[in-house]
């Protein structure tokens, strides 16, 4: 027994995850097995943490001498396609009932399946087998009987006369239960599902427990429709690497009980799966990009501090700021779990970046004034940083140049689709034909928003009323 113990712990250790505590238990079992009598093939297996596979750690031979198995098969593989019951317990928790396998010497048998679980879950399998030719109605406990066509009801004859014409055309798979919970009616979709599930015989007539493959049992379904008949019950469950929705209905009729309506949700679950990845990539791209930029704009700024000539040492300090407003752009899509950018956030950090790199200027106070949640995509929100860290620039400079009192108001209203924002000082002002062409900043501003944004733009300003530019777009 010594042997045995040392076995299934350096299985359990190979193949599996799991704990002492676990494992101590599976030789517990299996020493229980080998100080009984059996009269079948008795195995333990437990999921691989590497593959959708089990693996036998335990094996004890009939006392008869009669084994169906010629040569050891302790550390083989159990596959789904041959050992469909094994894997589905081990999934579910569910005991599976007389479904038949492919063992690993090629020779079909019945299972019974019954989990082992400890406080979070199954740990393993004990699984008894027979030869093929046992009927597998004796390991229900209910015993079905089979219908005359004169025993059938409407709907199931309906059903059944209609069959090839519609439910056979569904891509969902379809199955009807009858009140003893054994499977009556089924459509070619649950046929392949179910051999895609790794079934290897005919479904029909199999027990609801033995085709169950979100943990529910038929008694406890039973127990929940008689509380609420005419609620659907849905469940998501992952079966061998794919996603179904299961959706159960009660059928109110004399013969027939439960239906069951898988849906596959497998390409939508891998594109749901696909979208959050690249969702996380993208994310961690503008991550890098805003690192690049700030590196760029430190570069920038070694430059200016280097320089002895003031209007160089000011295009440089007017790149900085252009190469920050993208920047901060980056770093709030960096941020956000989808691709849309709050306008409200873009400006915020804009301004805070403005005011840094006028810190002398303390006496101009920035206001800002927006509608709550406007929601714009990253190519128009990074045009909209530039115009709006181009415009608070150009006031800082211009409008306040002795950084007198002051005050500049950002407003951002959404009204009809259509998206203004408002910069506005109350500064000194300047002729706006004389100035507007020669300004590398202002043409910076008339560009995007002619090209980036598709908007229009207006600027007012003159010596007494300060300046204000207005630009619109469509959301």
């Amino acid at each position: 027994m010594i042997e045995i113990k040392e076995r299934i712990r350096r299985l359990c250790k190979r193949h599996t995850a799991l704990t002492e505590a676990d494992i101590t238990r599976l030789t517990e079992i299996a020493e229980s097995f080998e100080m009984s009598e059996v009269k079948d093939d008795v195995f333990i297996d437990v999921l691989s943490s590497m593959g959708n596979e089990a693996i036998v750690v335990y094996h004890r031979r009939p006392d008869d001498g009669k084994s169906l198995y010629e040569r050891p098969v302790e550390g083989e593989k159990a596959l789904r396609e041959n050992e469909p019951g094994v894997l589905r317990t081990l999934e579910t928790g569910i005991m599976s009932q007389g479904l038949i396998a492919n063992t690993q010497e090629n020779h079909l048998v019945r299972q019974t399946v019954y989990p082992i679980k400890n406080q979070e879950g199954v740990i393993a399998v004990v699984i008894y087998e027979k030869d093929v030719s046992d009927n597998i109605q004796a390991h229900f406990n209910v015993t079905g009987t089979q219908y005359e066509d004169g025993e059938m009801s409407s709907m199931l004859t309906a059903m059944l006369r209609f069959k090839d014409s519609i439910i056979n055309q569904l891509e969902d798979a379809v199955l009807v239960f009858d009140k003893h919970g054994f499977l009556k009616l089924k459509n070619k979709k649950a046929d392949a599902y179910y051999r895609k599930l790794g079934y290897l015989e005919d479904i029909q007539g199999l027990h609801y427990d033995n085709l169950s493959l979100d943990q529910t049992i038929f008694s406890d379904v039973m127990k929940q429709y008689s509380t609420s008949p005419s609620c659907p019950l849905t469940t998501d469950v992952k079966v061998a690497g794919s996603y179904y929705q299961v959706k159960r209905l009660s059928i109110a009729e004399r013969d027939l009980c439960i239906g069951v309506i898988l849906h596959d949700v497998t390409e939508i679950k891998h594109k749901e799966a696909e979208i959050v990845s690249k969702s996380v990539a993208i994310r961690e791209i503008h991550h890098r990009v805003k690192n690049n930029l700030q590196t760029v704009a430190s570069l920038l700024r070694i430059q200016a501090r280097q320089c002895d000539s003031p209007e160089a040492k000011k295009c440089l300090n007017d790149s900085v700021s252009r190469v920050l407003a993208i920047a901060a752009t980056h770093e709030l899509l960096s941020t956000e779990i989808d691709a849309q950018v709050d306008l409200l956030d873009v400006i915020r950090l804009i301004a805070s970046n403005i005011e840094r790199c006028f810190v002398d200027c303390s006496n101009v106070a920035i206001k800002i004034e927006a509608s709550p949640s406007i929601c714009l995509d990253s190519d128009r929100t990074v045009a909209i940083a530039l115009i709006v860290s181009e415009l608070l620039h150009n006031s800082y400079e211009h409008a306040f140049g002795d950084c007198s009192y002051g005050t500049i108001t950002v407003n951002a209203q959404l009204d009809g689709g259509l998206v203004t924002v408002v910069v506005a000082d109350d500064g000194v002002g300047f002729p706006v034909k004389d100035v507007s062409n020669k300004s590398l900043g202002l043409s910076i501003v008339r560009s995007y928003v002619k090209d980036k944004l598709k908007g229009k733009l207006d600027i007012e300003s003159g010596p007494s009323k300060g300046t204000t530019v207005t630009f619109t777009f469509k959301k």
